[in-house]
């Protein structure tokens, strides 16, 4: 047997001497988190251990991949490419989405991440929505892209004042 990984070596002198001194469920139980201590450098750290469920997309086609929270963010950044939004939005929309995806089964359709995608583009960037919806509700031309604003305009919230 192998002992590779059996240990938590110490972040900052590698000794794979490490003490738990604290362990405590977090995330409603989902995870525990355990405070160490390294007796050589007299340093302390914590760890997280959670359990890692393989999710996986099935594609439009009937393929299926692994779910990459990455491949989310580089969509809604191409969407939101020269637009004024802070990163940090865009940090929360992937985690709200990978959040979602992973509380789910774990197999999830393609479909159901795209309008999550959607729908939060939706409520920070106009014209990022559109940029991912071209693509993703594979327009074929400006009637398209007419027929989606009207569809947006139609369900805008009515804001105090107008009308």
């Amino acid at each position: 047997m192998s002992t590779l990984g059996s240990r938590m070596h110490c972040p900052y002198c590698e000794s794979a001497d490490t003490r738990v001194v604290d362990s405590r469920r977090t995330e409603a139980g989902k995870a525990i988190r355990r405070r160490r201590s390294c007796p050589a450098c007299g340093q302390r750290f914590t760890t997280f251990e959670r359990a890692d469920i393989a999710i996986h997309v099935v594609k439009r086609d009937g393929r299926t991949q692994p779910f990459d929270a990455d491949k989310i963010r580089r969509g809604i950044e191409s969407a939101l490419a020269d637009r004024p939004l802070p990163d940090d939005d865009v940090d929360r929309l992937v985690a709200e989405i990978e959040a979602v995806v992973r509380a789910g089964p774990p197999l999830v359709q393609a479909d159901d991440i795209g309008r999550a995608v959607l729908d939060g583009l939706r409520e920070l960037d106009e014209v990022a929505y559109l940029r991912f919806a071209s693509v993703y509700k594979e327009f074929q031309g400006a009637s398209d892209f007419e027929r989606e604003v009207a569809a947006m305009e139609e369900s805008a919230p009515v804001s105090p004042g107008s009308g």
